[in-house]
């Protein structure tokens, strides 16, 4: 992938992201009771934490000072 895709997916990433946290503060301010489904979110969020995490490395590679 390019320069241009990879901040296309890693923009796409974290909006999907910011959607995992709302979802998963809304199921537990509502008091769901439905926990394997945060727990099903909240791996789902870690997921998309690390490829974040990947691509953000790929873009901006480490200086040595």
């Amino acid at each position: 992938m390019n320069e241009q895709e990879l901040t296309r997916n890693l923009e796409l990433l974290r909006s999907e992201h910011r959607d995992l946290d709302a979802a998963i503060t809304a199921l537990s301010e509502a008091g769901s009771s439905d926990q394997l489904q945060i727990a099903r979110l909240k791996k789902r969020k870690l997921r998309l934490k690390d490829q974040i995490a990947i691509i953000e490395d790929t873009l901006l590679p480490d200086i040595i000072a």
